[in-house]
C-alpha cells in the first residue's frame, strides 16, 4: 500500500512521502485558524490517503487467525468463515491509493515538464523515492531474521512474519511500473481523454474472458497492467479536472451495476483482497470485478469531494493530516514489525491464541491488539520516517537505458522480496542487491 503523495524538491509532487508541516507562515490569521495547503497539496487526497492507511493497518491485524504451538505458528484467516468476505468489500481499498497516485503523478510530471526536466529524469528520480525506504527496511528484516536464527528461535514462526512483511512490498512492485507508463499515458489522455481508461477497463475484460476460458489463471496477471493503471487513469482524469461530480456520479452507478451483473453471472470469487486470504480472490490476480470496485470508490469520492475537503481544511483535521502525513509512506512498509511483536506477545508471551472469528472473546482479543499496535506503530514510523529521503548521492540525470534498466531492477527485487519475503536465505538477499542496483543505475554522470 501511499502512498503518500507531496510537491518536493526534483520534480513535482513524489511518489509517496507526504508534504512536511505547513510552517507558521503558511497559517492564516485569526485564532485556531487552518495552516494553508502547500502549493499543489488537496487535503481530499491527503484524507483519503489517511482513510487507505487505517483500513490497511487494520486489515493487517484483523483477518489472521493465528495459532502458537511448539515451534510453530498456524495462520489461518478470518475470511473463511462463510460470510465474511463481505467485509472485503468495504477493507480493499488499494484502489483510492492507485487513484490518489494518478493525481499526482499528472501534477508532479507536467511540473518538471514545464522546467525541462526529460521524462526519463523524472522517472529516476520518482524511483528513487519509491525504492529507497525499502533499503533499511529490508536490511532490518533480513538481518533480524539471520540473527534470531543464530539465536535459537524457532524458524518457523519468525518466517511467517517475514513472508507477510514481504507482502506488503506489492503494491511498490506494480507502482514501479505506473512510474514507467506516466510519461506515456499523458499525452495519450491530452488526446483521447476518457476513451483511455475505457480502453484499459476493457483489457481487463478481455483478460478475464480469456482466463475463465482457458482455465489458466495466470493469463490473469496481465491484469496487474489494465486493473491497476485503469484505476490510476482515473487519478489522471482528477488532475486534469475531467472527473468532476457528473462524472463521478456515472462512474459510481456505472461501477456498482458491473460489479453486481459480474458477480451475479460470471465465475468470480466474492473476496476482494488477498490479504490472508485462504482462497481465490478478485486481487490475486486483479479482475474486472476489483475495477468495477475501484470505479465505485472513485466515483462515490469524487461525489464527496466537497464534503471531504471542507472537513480535512478545519483546524483541527488540517493540522492533524499535516502531522500524520508525511509518516504514511512509513506507517505503511514498517507496520508489520509491531503487528508481528504484538502477535508474538499474544500467542507466545501470554499463551492466548486468535479466539474463533465473529465472537465476543475474538472481538475483545483484536481490541486489546490494536490498542497495543496503534502506539507502537505511532513510535516506529516517527523514527523510521527518517528513510523516506534518498541520500544525496543519489543524484544526477540518467539517460533512457539507465532509467529503464533501473526501473526494471527496481520492480525485479521488490517482485522477488515479495515472493521470498524478508527472512533468512539466499532469495531476499537477491532481491534486495536488485533494488539496490537499480537505484544506483538513476544516479547519473551530473547533477540536473
Amino acid at each position: 500500500m501511499t502512498m503518500t503523495l507531496r510537491s518536493g524538491a526534483g520534480g513535482g509532487p513524489s511518489v509517496l512521502p507526504a508534504p512536511r508541516p505547513a510552517s507558521t507562515a503558511d497559517t492564516r490569521p485569526g485564532t485556531g485558524s487552518a495552516p494553508r495547503p502547500l502549493p499543489g497539496r488537496d487535503r481530499f487526497l491527503d484524507a483519503l490517503r489517511l482513510l487507505v492507511m487505517v483500513l490497511v493497518v487494520l486489515q493487517h491485524w484483523w483477518y489472521p487467525v493465528l495459532t502458537g504451538g511448539p515451534g510453530t505458528l498456524a495462520m489461518d484467516s478470518v475470511l473463511a468463515v462463510p460470510g465474511a468476505s463481505a467485509m472485503t468489500w468495504v477493507s480493499q481499498v488499494m484502489p483510492l491509493i492507485f487513484f490518489v497516485g494518478g493525481a499526482a503523478n499528472l501534477i508532479s510530471r507536467r511540473s518538471a515538464a514545464a522546467r525541462g526536466v526529460a521524462a526519463t529524469t523524472w522517472v529516476a528520480r520518482r524511483l528513487r523515492r519509491l525504492a529507497w525506504p525499502v533499503v533499511p527496511l529490508a536490511a532490518v528484516w533480513i538481518a533480524a531474521t539471520h540473527l534470531l536464527a543464530l539465536g535459537g528461535v524457532p524458524e518457523q514462526p519468525v518466517s511467517v512474519a517475514a513472508d507477510a512483511a514481504g507482502i506488503v512490498l506489492w503494491f511498490l512492485a506494480v507502482y514501479v511500473l505506473v512510474v514507467v507508463a506516466t510519461p506515456v499515458l499523458l499525452p495519450v489522455q491530452d488526446r483521447f481523454g476518457w476513451r483511455v481508461a475505457a480502453a484499459l477497463f476493457a483489457g481487463a475484460a478481455l483478460v478475464d474472458v480469456v482466463r475463465f476460458a482457458t482455465g489458466v489463471d495466470a493469463v490473469g496477471y496481465a491484469n496487474v497492467v489494465f486493473v491497476w493503471l485503469g484505476v490510476h487513469q482515473l487519478g489522471l482524469l482528477y488532475g486534469a479536472g475531467a472527473l468532476r461530480p457528473l462524472q463521478g456520479a456515472v462512474l459510481a452507478a456505472g461501477g456498482a451495476v458491473a460489479a453486481a451483473v459480474l458477480m451475479l453471472t460470471g465465475p468470480y470469487s466474492p473476496n476482494m483482497t488477498g490479504v490472508f486470504a485462504m482462497e481465490a480472490s478478485n486481487a490475486g490476480p486483479p479482475t474486472l470485478v476489483l475495477a468495477a470496485l475501484g470505479a465505485v470508490q472513485v466515483g462515490a469520492a469524487v461525489l464527496l469531494r466537497r464534503w471531504i475537503a471542507a472537513w480535512a481544511d478545519r483546524p483541527g483535521p488540517a493540522r492533524v493530516l499535516d502531522a500524520v502525513c508525511p509518516t504514511l509512506m512509513t506507517v505503511y512498509l514498517w507496520h508489520m514489525l509491531p503487528v508481528s511483536l504484538v502477535a508474538a506477545a499474544q500467542v507466545y508471551g501470554l499463551g492466548v491464541d486468535t479466539p474463533d472469528p465473529m465472537t465476543v472473546p475474538w472481538l475483545v482479543w483484536g481490541l486489546a491488539g490494536t490498542a497495543a499496535l496503534l502506539p507502537l506503530t505511532a513510535v516506529l514510523a516517527t523514527w523510521a520516517v527518517r528513510f523516506e529521503t534518498p541520500p544525496a548521492r543519489l543524484c544526477g540525470v540518467p539517460g533512457p537505458v539507465r532509467a529503464l534498466a533501473a526501473a526494471a531492477l527496481v520492480g525485479g527485487g521488490l517482485g522477488t522480496l515479495v515472493a521470498v519475503g524478508l527472512g533468512t536465505g539466499w532469495g531476499p538477499v537477491l532481491g534486495l542487491s536488485a533494488v539496490v542496483a537499480g537505484l544506483l543505475l538513476t544516479r547519473g554522470p551530473r547533477r540536473s
